[in-house]
């Protein structure tokens, strides 16, 4: 097909093409979450879809996980480097050395053709409730990669005839449960199909010249920043722990804002731990994406232009960058929330009277794994919401995932029907929320009690360190795990831990609430 002449003239021409890639990426979303097996995918909508150029550099994303896709570049440019893809082929990878994040985020890049011209390439990232490892879920504390699952380095999934390649039957080889997974995967090949269609017919009207689209954005970018007050700003925040005995994990930031853009500056982290909270790369520099769009006034179109003007430097072999084969489970969904925390402090000090309160910090990682009474084995994962952070115009939201996660929460019917599991509780967290003149949001109480014999992981963080409130407002709850006995016994449990369930046993999360803004008004 021979390519139309540019006919991007105006800011109109701009946003139509900006929305026919959103609309389509959001299209491949659709498909997804409707083929899917899985309840993690189809309910909890933990997932997310792009498009990119022929270089491999961001189009567009629909609305899905911030942490997927601030790192899903790196993925595409991962299996760009290992192979050149042909028409028809996909490659599957979700090494988090090699561009993924942890090893349940499984991503599938398919390039995009019309005739013989590559257009870019139709991907997507979605976590798989299981993908082999230690313990049932993928997602339990451990001290090496190879415990946390399986890893896959870029490699096809289907040939250029439409046919599963050997990658596919390995994978489902690695699972406990791989009807799930093969469910799972086949819905990704249909969310790709559906993007390189779509990616065609908008090339076929508008010619994809795109650099005008880069340039946009980067404008926008920079007259956000150009807003920030200039200088260097530094903040600080703490894991509090690795799960295996390291605790009060230092993140350092130093923001420098100039005319040029943000700097990120991460040196003076700490080294990375033996513990699953190791960040990799490309977590971090979502992190830092995330946060410097929450502080644009005027959101430029989300593509690789606006993300030109920031830098991230975070030296190799710490906990913000990992060397392999540190575990990193937990970096994906719990370090990632802290570096965006440090981030947001960082910003706030350059744009003063708006800055927000911390919400809840942590996903609140749930495992439970076994086998149900027909012996089929399942296994449940889930990140459970909490308080948000009040800005200083607005009390922060209740029982909302923030910041990294952008998932649902699993419906109690849903989950019911599909695991041996009983949700007894599900409840806001009256009180948890911090008191000031915008109080913080509230969290949740949610207790899962087991029908028969499971093992469960929780990965957690915000047990010690209450989320901060700013301007005199107070701070957030703190969030506790308890084991629940038959008999109604509770045990306190650490905040990352695996352990056994016996029928009748639950798992309570009570999450931490957001901190407040502002001193709660006086009563005379």
């Amino acid at each position: 097909m021979k390519p139309k002449s540019p006919n991007i003239q105006n800011a109109a021409d701009l946003s139509i093409l900006h929305h026919a890639l959103v609309g389509a990426a959001e299209e491949m979303g659709e498909a997804l979450k409707r083929a899917a097996y899985s309840p993690n995918i189809k309910e909890r909508q933990d997932y997310s879809c792009a498009l990119f150029d022929a270089k491999g550099r961001l189009l567009a994303q629909a609305a899905h996980l911030p942490v997927h896709l601030g790192s899903m570049p790196a993925s595409v440019h991962a299996v760009l480097a290992a192979m050149e893809l042909r028409a028809g082929e996909v490659a599957v990878v979700n090494d988090p050395f090699a561009g993924g994040t942890h090893l349940p985020d499984i991503t599938l890049v398919a390039p995009v053709f019309a005739g013989a011209r590559l257009l870019g390439f139709a991907a997507n990232r979605a976590h798989h409730a299981d993908i082999g490892g230690a313990a049932p879920g993928s997602m339990a504390p451990q001290t090496d990669l190879i415990a946390e699952g399986l890893v896959i380095p870029p490699m096809l999934l289907r040939n250029a005839r439409g046919a599963r390649t050997q990658a596919f039957a390995l994978i489902l080889a690695n699972t406990r449960t791989p009807q799930e997974r093969a469910g799972d995967l086949n819905a990704q090949l249909a969310a790709c199909d559906r993007g390189a269609r779509r990616l065609v017919e908008i090339a076929a009207r508008t010619g994809m010249h795109t650099a005008p689209l880069f340039a946009h954005s980067r404008r926008l970018m920079l007259s956000n920043i150009a807003k920030l007050k200039p200088g260097s700003f530094a903040a600080l925040e703490y894991l509090e722990d690795d799960g295996a005995g390291t605790r009060d994990i230092a993140i350092r930031l130093k923001l420098t804002v100039s005319r040029r853009g943000l700097h990120f500056d991460f040196t003076g982290s700490a080294p990375q731990v033996r513990g699953g909270v190791n960040a990799v790369l490309a977590v971090t520099q979502s992190a830092a994406f995330y946060a410097a769009l929450c502080f644009c006034e005027n959101l430029p179109p989300i593509n690789h232009g606006c993300f030109e003007c920031i830098e991230v430097i975070a030296p190799e072999g710490t906990v913000v960058n990992a060397r392999r084969p540190a575990p990193v489970a937990g970096g994906n969904v719990e370090t990632s929330q802290r570096l965006v925390d440090v981030c947001l402090a960082a910003l706030s000090q350059a744009a003063p009277g708006r800055a927000v309160a911390q919400s809840q910090g942590t996903m609140n990682n749930l495992t439970i794994g076994g086998a149900s009474k027909d012996g089929t084995a399942f296994t449940y994962y889930e990140t459970i919401a909490g308080g948000c952070g009040a800005s200083t115009q607005a009390a922060g939201a209740d029982a909302t995932h923030s910041h990294m996660t952008n998932t649902l929460n699993t419906p109690v019917e849903a989950l019911e029907h599909a695991y041996p599991l009983r949700v007894e509780e599900y409840s806001i967290r009256k009180g948890s929320g911090g008191k000031g003149k915008h109080k913080g949001g509230e969290g949740i109480v949610r207790r899962v009690r087991a029908l028969g014999d499971a093992q469960f992981g929780l990965l957690s963080e915000r047990r010690r360190r209450q989320p901060a409130g700013i301007e005199g407002g107070e701070s957030g709850a703190t969030g506790q795990n308890t084991l629940v006995g038959a008999n109604g016994t509770r045990d306190d449990l650490p905040a990352k831990c695996q352990g056994e369930l016996a029928p009748g046993q639950a798992i309570e999360i009570r999450t931490p609430g957001g901190g407040a803004s502002g001193k709660q008004p006086t009563r005379d």
